[in-house]
Order: C-alpha cells, then sequence, then structure tokens
C-alpha cells in the first residue's frame, strides 16, 4: 500500500477517537517536543526564515494541530546542547511529551532510552542506524523520514561536480562525523570511479567556526581542489561561513541544500526538505490521533533538484555545461 493512501486510510479510521477525545484535548493540550541540536531555538519556529520549519508548522495547522492552543511545542535546540544529547534525551523523557521529533542525529538515543514515548525522525538511513525493522512497518516507537537515499545520492552528487569540474583530482568531503561513518565509503568509491583521491572531513558535534575553518585547512594541506558537503543541520546552520570559506579557497563545490547555492556556493544536488517536513507532520498528525509509530511506514525521499550559481561559476573561470543548465531546476545568475 503506498504511504500516501495509508495515511489517508489511518486517518479516516482514527477520525471518530478523536473526535471523541475532542474536549479533553481543548483542556490539556498535547505535547510535542522537536530536538534539533545543531540548530538555534529562533529556527525552529512558524514564523521564522527557516522555510523547513515554516512548512511543517503549516501541515500540523492544516492538520488541525495549533500551537498555544490544542498543540504545545517544546524545542530543545542548540542552546540546549551543552550538556550534550545525553543530557537532552534525559530531559525531554522525564518530560514525557505526547511524541517526539528529532531532526538529524540522535533518535537512536531516544530509541534506546525508551520503547513507550512515540519518535518520528528526520534522519540518515534507519536500517543502517537500527532504529526500525523495515520500511514498510518500522516495529517498535520508532517511524519518520530518510534523506538517505543511499549510495546513490552521494555518487550522484560526486558525478555532477566532475561534470561541472572535469580536473576534480582531490575531494574533500565535509559533514558530520555521524554521517562520515555511514557515507564515506560511499563518496570515496564514486570519487574514485573518476579518479579522484579522498579527504575525509568528519566534524564532531556541536561545532564552532574555527573548526570548519581548521578543515578547510587540513584539506588545504592535503592538496584538495574539490568539495563536497554533507546534508546534515549543523552544515545548514552554517551555511554562509562554510561558502565564504570554500569560496576564499578557490574551490569548486557541491552542497546538499539549495540555499548553499543562494549564499555564494558553485551548485547543490539536494532532496525536497519540505516535502520530507510535511511528511514527519503527517506522522506526527497520526501518532497523536492514536496510531502506533511502529505501524507507519519509514518514508525515504524520491524528489530531487539541481541548483547552480552562475555568477560564482564565472568567478572560478568554469564553463558550465549546456547538459546541467538544462537539467538545472533553479539557476542563480
Amino acid at each position: 500500500m503506498k504511504r500516501r493512501h495509508f495515511m489517508a486510510v489511518l486517518g479516516g479510521a482514527l477520525a471518530l477517537p478523536a473526535l471523541a477525545r475532542g474536549q479533553s484535548a481543548l483542556a490539556s493540550p498535547q505535547r510535542l517536543a522537536i530536538v534539533s541540536p545543531s540548530e538555534p531555538e529562533a529556527l525552529m519556529q512558524d514564523n521564522s526564515e527557516n522555510r523547513y520549519h515554516h512548512a511543517f508548522f503549516a501541515e500540523l495547522r492544516r492538520l488541525g494541530h495549533v500551537e498555544g492552543q490544542n498543540l504545545a511545542v517544546e524545542r530543545y535546540g542548540r542552546e540546549k546542547d551543552a550538556a550534550g544529547s545525553a543530557s537532552i534525551v534525559e530531559t525531554v523523557i522525564k518530560s514525557r511529551p505526547d511524541v517526539v521529533y528529532v531532526v538529524g542525529p540522535g533518535a537512536f538515543l531516544f530509541k534506546q532510552a525508551t520503547a513507550t514515548i512515540p519518535v518520528v525522525a528526520l534522519t540518515g538511513d534507519p536500517l543502517q542506524q537500527r532504529l526500525i525493522d523495515t520500511l514498510a512497518h518500522p516495529g517498535g516507537n520508532v517511524t519518520g523520514v530518510s534523506v538517505d537515499a543511499g549510495p546513490t545520492i552521494n555518487g550522484k552528487r560526486v558525478a555532477l561536480l566532475h561534470e561541472m569540474f572535469p580536473g576534480m583530482a582531490r575531494l574533500a568531503f565535509l559533514t558530520s562525523r555521524f554521517q562520515w561513518e555511514g557515507q564515506a565509503a560511499a563518496v570515496r568509491s564514486a570519487a574514485q570511479g573518476f579518479g579522484a583521491g579522498i579527504v575525509d572531513l568528519p566534524m564532531q558535534l556541536p561545532t564552532s567556526p574555527d573548526d570548519y575553518r581548521a578543515a578547510i585547512a587540513k584539506a588545504k594541506n592535503e592538496g584538495a581542489n574539490a568539495i563536497m558537503v554533507g546534508d546534515n543541520p549543523d552544515t545548514m546552520t552554517n551555511r554562509a561561513l562554510i561558502a565564504d570559506l570554500i569560496g576564499r579557497a578557490g574551490w569548486p563545490a557541491i552542497y546538499p541544500f539549495a540555499e548553499f547555492v543562494e549564499a555564494g556556493g558553485l551548485m547543490a544536488y539536494s532532496f525536497d526538505l519540505v516535502e520530507l517536513f510535511e511528511r514527519a507532520a503527517d506522522d506526527i498528525h497520526a501518532i497523536l490521533t492514536g496510531a502506533n509509530p511502529g505501524d507507519i511506514p519509514f518514508y525515504q525521499a524520491s524528489r530531487f533538484e539541481l541548483s547552480l550559481n552562475l555568477k560564482t561559476a564565472k568567478a572560478l573561470s568554469l564553463s558550465v555545461p549546456a547538459t546541467l543548465l538544462a537539467a538545472a531546476d533553479k539557476v542563480v545568475e
């Protein structure tokens, strides 16, 4: 059964019980905890500049869950990460929310800590992380959406960068250590297919601007002449700094989100993160209206877009292939 159809059937089956609980829901708002340790809490709002969280809250509203009315939202962002992820997990579990939404690494810590509080994760490969039993039937208390299309998306990014810059000889790979452990082998294999070596730049979270400066300096010292940035909330939060550092290094680069290209980066090949945040909201709605997370299929990204910055290409003296221009979904002149 297709996931959208499943969610529609599930919603219909739960509609009457949800209505029956309506009075108590009004008296006592349901509680959602959002955990995203790499993001400032100011961005985890409906009215923030972050279009992904905006889409998330818009979808919740469409489904009848309104913050400040029948939904209470507790946010655990970068400000609360000083004591470490384990401390955040302990605090969240003690507060006993109705559902936890985890953006980025961290869902496995919740799975280890509780078998009863429902968890919706926006994460990498949930099977590799041992979060779930199967995509179609996760089992347990965790479901969600995956940004990881396996080695395919990483291989595609390397191939697109090579098409833009055939002179790629040594590719730096910058991402969080958590994701590097699962993706480095695929990136290395894809680069080797084009005769390029790899400079690994795994970042320990939480990061500081100096950590990124040190990573770029390391890549320079090891002879990198191109770079790929991994898709995680920390690189997204630091996108302006990262794009600036790479621009100063003079390297062709491929990024995980269109926002990097808008910040001056050369190119990006990205999954549709708005769609994934909306689907996470759908899962939360299903759980708040009575569904078992273990019965909700885990969704994998399937829509992708290519973004190009022609001004940056010109500054790097790169001639943009006509094939890339034709394939681009977004072009910054």
